[in-house]
């Protein structure tokens, strides 16, 4: 729940943020000067790719979240036994033994979103946060995905 709310906390600051930074834009474009329509209509590119970043990132959450509780409704998450550091981290080395299993996993079914979401939290494990990502999105395509 904290991070759910930390989450709402940080989106609202960025909203406001962009919000006021495409206020400011169209200030730039109403001066009628050149430069300061150039610096405004830049201004205004900032917002919408803010905007879309924003929804983007919530709507991975919100997808992925959905997918762990299916796996946890299944039976199907993996253990996470994996000793850790003091800051709740595993440690590589151990999350590292542990990764060729659900690499074969993935590898072995391709369309299995439950296979790619597993090796998402084992790229997690090992600290690789963009394969986990990448593999995430990979469970959440083939889950939507037509049958």
């Amino acid at each position: 729940m904290k991070g759910r709310i930390a989450v709402g906390f940080m989106s609202l600051l960025l909203v406001l943020y962009l919000v006021l930074m495409g206020w400011r834009a169209v200030l730039f474009i109403q001066s009628g000067e050149p430069v300061g329509i150039i610096i405004g209509l830049a201004l205004l590119v900032l917002p919408i790719i803010g905007f879309w970043a924003l929804l983007r990132e919530i709507l991975f959450g919100i997808r992925s979240e959905r997918l762990v509780h299916l796996l946890e409704a299944e039976g199907g998450l993996p253990v996470d036994d994996l000793p850790r550091r003091p800051s709740g981290r595993p440690y590589r080395e151990a999350a590292d033994a542990e990764f060729p299993q659900y690499q074969a996993e993935a590898e072995a079914e391709p369309d299995n979103w439950r296979a790619w979401l597993r090796l998402g939290f084992a790229y997690d494990a090992s600290g690789d946060r963009k394969r986990a990502r990448r593999s995430i999105r990979t469970a959440i395509a083939l889950e939507r995905a037509p049958h």
